[in-house]
């Protein structure tokens, strides 16, 4: 399964409260390792949330996981990164003096690597009141 999709990197707030925390704490690392994807593409593409992928351009590469929204979330044929290290991989260093690389709409490579494993939520124990 390998498809290609316009990539929209950027700050998130789960991303900014991660990056407060700290970089290589777990938070962080999980924000910006997803790749949030629209329901019709995750559906084309074959994928389910938790799904590992490769995405790379003619830059680099990297894997994540995918995190598929409900449908109208996000426009038919773009996918959203939380802007950290496994997105950087596929920047160009230039940055042409604004000290921020281009880094918006550009094509991707998508392919399925491997199913994830769906963590499941647990529900807080009822307690008793009064």
């Amino acid at each position: 399964m390998k498809g290609q999709l316009i990539l929209l990197p950027g700050r998130s707030a789960k991303q900014g409260v991660g990056l407060n925390k700290g970089k290589l704490k777990e938070e962080y690392i999980r924000v910006t390792t997803t790749l949030e994807v629209s329901f019709e593409d995750a559906a084309e593409l074959g994928l389910e949330t938790a799904d590992i992928v490769k995405i790379s351009n003619h830059i680099g590469e990297t894997e994540v996981q995918v995190k598929v929204l409900r449908e109208g979330k996000l426009p038919v044929g773009y996918a959203f990164i939380p802007y950290g290290p496994p997105s950087s991989n596929l920047f160009d260093g230039e940055t042409c003096g604004t000290g921020m690389p281009a880094s918006k709409g550009m094509t991707i490579d998508v392919e399925f690597i491997k199913k994830g494993v769906k963590k499941k939520t647990a529900l807080p124990p009822k307690t008793a009141i009064g």
